[in-house]
């Protein structure tokens, strides 16, 4: 109770702080408007947004709910032309700060959140002045409310979430065509520097071998041999590359097996564990599979590693993947040891990867690819709980009654002036109560069938909600 009153306490005495903020912001948007000192509108709405940032914080601590951020993405880095010239509007600078701050002013100017906020903190002390009574005699209660204010004003909309979520699939985007990118050019590489010189070698070697067949047979054969083996190496180097590209194990046999095969091939000993009842879709698994794929490698190149263990598990339809090795520890994605690679494989499907590697070892990969997995028992899931199918059989059961004889057929003998009363409830009430009850009656029917619809159609648009909704990604 008097933590509560403390926070309380502490809520209250804020507003002593907003109140000049008000002052001091309505100053720097009246000069910027006015007097064009626009230089003072980006002051003024960060003072703003770390007043509403600090009133989330301070709610979530207090009462465990999160007020989302209502904030448009910023706004990317200005990009040079082909002639290392900025463009802002139709105007061309040589540096990227002028473009920058004309950025992220008119970033500033055009979010809806950024009014919100204003409209808060202009609103804010009177709305706790309101609620003092209630804040001081039921704390707990009182901060809910006014929780359910702030979040009004300083939480996320429709509009917000879905930006967010353009912006996270615009930078997955570029980070799957970077990383497809990069695999062309290891591919193209490996073909040019491997296969291609082995085979322009063959070719010189059957040259040398048409020239010499019919003076020094003995040689032209001895380098027939050298060209049949350079050949087979060629072919094995080929197939070397197109494992790279995806192994043949992997669409065969899936990642499980895929993994353990590669287990097999690695240097070190690893052992495998998997726990897989179903199989991800094909992108998916070559990502996975990658991914495993190059910690082992840096484990065994960089770590000094001897053993490793690869855990594959699911939860629910998240595929989670541990890396375990014995090795020297202290990896850094910074340093180029093929973690930011991983990340941009995984990024592709809102995949993460947490990293544990302290000096000394061990390494501890964990990477994790959220709704990935096929659905166990989709059947079930598409059919409506007991009770909510109870519901709908009872509602269809009885909706009739209150639809039709009780409201449409009264309605009909009072209507018509038809005497007979039978069984209809309405008809038997005082005159001034009849055409009311008639009416209710009608209403409750109409009702009772709407939510016989609405209740099992609700219950499918929650599931392709759920199924639709991209995670959020975590951070390592």
């Amino acid at each position: 109770m008097f933590r509560r009153l403390g926070q309380v306490t502490v809520l209250l005495a804020l507003a002593f702080v907003e109140l000049p903020a008000i002052f001091l912001t309505a100053l720097m948007l009246l000069l910027s408007f006015a007097l064009g000192m626009v230089f003072l509108f980006p002051m003024g709405t960060t003072l703003i947004r770390r007043l509403a940032q600090q009133n989330r914080r301070l709610l979530r601590r207090w009462t465990g709910i999160e007020i989302e951020q209502p904030y448009l993405p910023k706004p990317p880095p200005p990009v040079p032309q082909a002639d290392g010239m900025y463009r802002s509007d139709r105007t061309l600078y040589k540096t990227p700060r002028v473009p920058a701050w004309n950025d992220r002013w008119k970033w500033l100017l055009t979010d809806p959140a950024t009014w919100r906020d204003a409209l808060w903190l202009l609103l804010d002390p009177a709305v706790k002045l309101t609620l003092m009574p209630l804040l001081f005699a039921v704390p707990e209660r009182g901060l809910r409310v006014y929780t359910a204010w702030s979040d009004l004003l300083l939480g996320a909309t429709a509009n917000s979430r879905l930006a967010g979520q353009v912006s996270h699939l615009r930078r997955t985007r570029n980070l799957a065509t970077d990383s497809q990118a990069a695999e062309m050019r290891r591919i193209e590489r490996d073909l040019h520097d491997g296969t291609q010189a082995r085979l322009v070698a063959i070719g010189m070697t059957i040259g040398a071998v048409e020239q010499l067949v019919d003076t020094d047979p003995a040689a032209a054969k001895a380098l027939l041999a050298k060209a049949r083996d350079a050949s087979s190496e060629t072919l094995t180097e080929l197939r070397r590359v197109i494992r790279g590209i995806h192994p043949p194990v992997l669409a065969e046999r899936g990642l499980a097996d895929a993994v353990r095969a590669l287990a097999m091939d690695s240097p070190l000993q690893v052992s495998v564990e998997a726990e897989l009842e179903h199989r991800p879709e094909a992108p998916v698994e070559a990502a996975a599979y990658f991914a495993v794929s190059e910690l082992l490698s840096n484990a065994a190149r960089h770590g000094d590693a001897r053993t490793a263990t690869v855990d594959l598990s699911s939860n629910g339809r998240d595929l989670r993947i541990t890396v375990t090795d014995d090795g020297l520890g202290g990896a850094d994605p910074a340093k180029g040891s093929g973690l930011a690679g991983i990340e941009r494989r995984l990024a592709a499907f809102d995949g993460v990867l947490a990293l544990h590697s302290p000096p000394g070892g061990p390494t501890a990969v964990t990477m994790e690819l959220p709704r990935v997995l096929p659905e166990n028992g989709l059947d079930n899931l598409t059919t409506l709980p007991r009770w909510k199918a109870a519901t709908v059989i009872l509602l269809w059961a009885t909706a009739w009654c209150p639809t039709f004889p009780q409201g449409l057929v009264a309605a009909i003998f009072k209507i018509f002036g038809i005497e007979e009363k039978t069984w209809f409830v309405a008809l038997y009430l005082p005159e001034i109560w009849q055409w009311p009850a008639i009416c209710g009656m009608i209403i409750l029917g109409v009702i009772m069938h709407v939510l016989a619809i609405r209740i099992p159609a609700t219950h499918n648009r929650e599931r392709w909600m759920i199924h639709a909704t991209p995670t959020r990604p975590w951070c390592p």
